[in-house]
């Protein structure tokens, strides 16, 4: 009898560390994370002065820069070509409120020049482009 109620302790310790470790572990094969997509549109102010473009530019840049290096924005860039569609953003980020937020803090969308589409997308976590 003693033999098995060690054996059990034993195992149920065991399981339990299993267990804690697996928490600390890099995420499992194929598990999915949430995070959001925005896609960046011509927005319907698009007259401005090239200085006033330039400008907005710029701030749009720093605005991007910023949002990375809080961690906040996975992904940005723009299209090659010169359609509606002017680039994408995709934030790691918890709700689309707070991805509101952000976008619109950038000049040119407060401006109007870029208007924006926000959908939640999922991917594999971890995953990254080659």
């Amino acid at each position: 009898m003693r033999i098995i109620l060690t054996s059990f302790i034993m195992l149920t310790l065991l399981s339990s560390m299993r267990v804690m470790t697996q928490d600390k572990k890099e995420p499992a094969v194929g598990e999915m994370k949430q995070y959001f997509f925005v896609m960046l549109k011509r927005g319907p102010n698009r007259g401005q002065d090239s200085v006033t473009s330039r400008k907005l530019q710029e701030g749009h840049m720093e605005n991007i820069e910023r949002m990375a290096n809080e961690g906040k924005l996975a992904i940005a860039g723009p299209f090659g070509d010169n359609g509606d569609w002017r680039g994408i953003f995709i934030f790691d980020m918890k709700t689309m409120e707070d991805v509101i937020k952000e976008v619109e803090q950038d000049p040119a969308i407060r401006a109007g020049r870029l208007s924006y589409e926000i959908h939640p997308w999922w991917a594999e976590r971890g995953v990254k482009l080659p």
